[in-house]
């Protein structure tokens, strides 16, 4: 990564008892911020922690020494260096004078974004999410000198506090061809943001800490037009998006809604439950929990939908490692009650591991499958005992339960480590479990199912022997086909077991579950031949497409 901060220009504002010390600093290169609060020791801030850089107190005249080498302080207390990245940020005393200074070192970052540079091509609205100083706004600095000079899009920046774009008139380098509306007033960015949407004819709008009600229905009025935007907001995770009254409109707003008590049995809820009111101004979520380690919802109205209703969520880990490569690591959310204020993000789920895409060329998704393990993965001697563990352990059978008491499956499940998870959305269901007495009241469960598709179990009665017996007939129904899957992987090369691997996991996760067609990564034609093969075991559909060195497999579900 190439990075260019202009530190000799902060450097140059500040009193020569602080700079001397900065400049021969072994770790000038990683500064965040310059510290000065008047009657107390200048502080300079860096990733590892804090360190004064002198035992000589901060004095008014220091103060005006570096007030009178920037630019004036805007209305949220911020100025800068013209021509430079650099946040000057100001600490008030009642009476309106300057007693503290903060100076920020602004870095222009060039290749931050190849951790998600493959979503950039989808043209979605992103959303990035983070704690103040995780580095949001170096990234969307880098988003906007993508979309404009790489892809070649009309960028305009709403640029409130002269953060993204540098102080003065002339945008300094680091946004390429995008170009930079300046707000005078900070209360006044949502009125700047549909100027520019009405004026400018921009095809992405760039937007930096929405943090306002009216900012948030701007955003949403801007999406509706049509226009891409790509912003950020204060926040950790998505769910604290959720539980923001004011901010809550950009991933489609929260409201109650009454159900009646037949719906309310039928998905065994309350009967006031929340819901999405909208489709959310933003298609893709990131939250930005440290520089390199991103966590990436691709579809932000599913996710919401699926945190109000309390069922687990699969969310992408993404990394950039030490060697430029991107590491993409599948892992589920394991959810409480939204409302609490506790976030897990589950790196293990039942002690198994998980599936990583670890990524050579940052302008795809993915070159190869490996399985990640403490000790190195070999995988020759390890393949039969993954193939029969990882789909036992990730991918569960979504049961739905209709009158039947709910905490005593949970207990049988837990008993027989059944890999079944229970689900209060029949939408989202694979299995119904229901007391057949009860079921032949509910046309509408029936109808339901047949729509979707979804085998119905009844039971006579809810004894522990006899719903041990239907989940054990569930899980024999549904079991992964045996394909004589050891014959299959005998004596065959690394890549060639690799390619059957993704592609029982493919038919499994996507073709079996959610019943949608998946393309398969490009392979050699020996290793399609097994592939089709494999899926012929299964009794699909598949085709090759694409041209070589490309060429791969589509597979159609039934």
């Amino acid at each position: 990564m190439l990075i260019a901060d202009d530190l000799d220009r902060l450097l140059e504002i500040l009193p020569d008892f602080i700079k001397q010390p900065l400049e021969t600093h072994i770790n000038r290169k990683l500064l965040i911020e310059v510290v000065m609060d008047l009657g107390r020791k200048p502080e300079a801030r860096f990733p590892r922690g804090p360190e004064y850089l002198s035992s000589r107190i901060i004095t008014w005249q220091d103060l005006d020494y570096c007030i009178k080498r920037i630019g004036n302080f805007s209305g949220d207390n911020r100025s800068g260096i013209e021509r430079t990245l650099h946040r000057i940020s100001s600490i008030k005393n009642r009476q309106g004078n300057i007693i503290g200074l903060t100076c920020r070192v602004g870095r222009a970052v060039l290749g931050t974004i190849s951790i998600i540079r493959d979503l950039l091509d989808k043209d979605p609205s992103i959303l990035l999410l983070g704690r103040p100083g995780v580095g949001k706004t170096t990234v969307i600095r880098e988003i906007a000198r993508v979309l404009a000079d790489e892809m070649e899009k009309r960028v305009v920046i709403i640029d409130t506090s002269n953060e993204i774009a540098g102080d003065g008139d002339v945008p300094h380098p680091a946004i390429g061809r995008a170009r930079r509306m300046q707000v005078s007033e900070p209360t006044l960015q949502h009125q700047v943001m549909i100027e520019a949407v009405e004026n400018h004819m921009p095809e992405v709008i760039i937007i930096d800490e929405i943090g306002t009600e009216l900012e948030s229905l701007a955003a949403r009025t801007i999406a509706e037009r049509g226009v891409q935007l790509v912003g950020t907001a204060h926040g950790n995770y998505l769910d604290s998006l959720i539980k923001n009254p004011i901010l809550s409109d950009l991933i489609g707003g929260i409201q109650y809604v009454t159900l009646g008590d037949d719906e309310a049995k039928r998905r065994g809820s309350q009967k006031s439950i929340l819901e999405r009111k909208a489709s959310p101004a933003f298609q893709v979520a990131i939250e930005i929990h440290e520089r390199h380690n991103w966590i990436v919802h691709e579809s932000v109205g599913q996710a919401v939908d699926q945190l109000l209703q309390g069922t687990n969520l699969w969310v992408q880990r993404r990394k950039l490692i030490g060697d430029d490569s991107i590491v993409i690591e599948c892992e589920q959310y394991v959810p409480n009650n939204f409302v609490s204020n506790v976030n897990i993000y589950a790196s293990k789920v039942n002690n198994s591991k998980l599936f990583s895409a670890k990524l050579t060329n940052t302008k795809s998704l993915a070159k190869s499958f490996k399985y990640k393990s403490d000790s190195e993965f070999d995988f020759v001697s390890s393949i039969n005992k993954f193939s029969q563990n990882i789909f036992k352990d990730i991918l569960n059978i979504r049961l739905y339960i209709y009158y039947i008491n709910i905490s005593q499956v949970e207990k049988i499940i837990n008993y027989g480590q059944f890999p079944i998870t229970i689900t209060r959305d029949i939408m989202q269901a694979d299995v119904i479990l229901a007391l057949r007495s009860n079921l032949k009241q509910n046309t509408k469960l029936k109808q339901i199912a047949k729509s979707k598709q979804i085998t119905i179990y009844t039971i006579y009665n809810s004894t522990f022997t006899n719903i041990k017996r239907a989940l054990t007939q569930i899980l024999n129904v549904n079991r992964i086909s045996d394909c004589n899957w050891d014959m299959m992987c005998k004596d065959k090369s690394k890549e060639e077991r690799e390619g059957l691997v993704e592609t029982r996991f493919a038919i499994q996760k996507i073709i079996k579950i959610k019943k949608q067609s998946v393309e398969l990564l490009p392979r050699t034609a020996n290793i399609r031949k097994l592939q089709h093969q494999l899926i012929n075991c299964y009794n699909l559909r598949s085709r090759s497409c694409g041209e070589e060195p490309n060429r791969r497999l589509r597979i159609y579900p039934n």
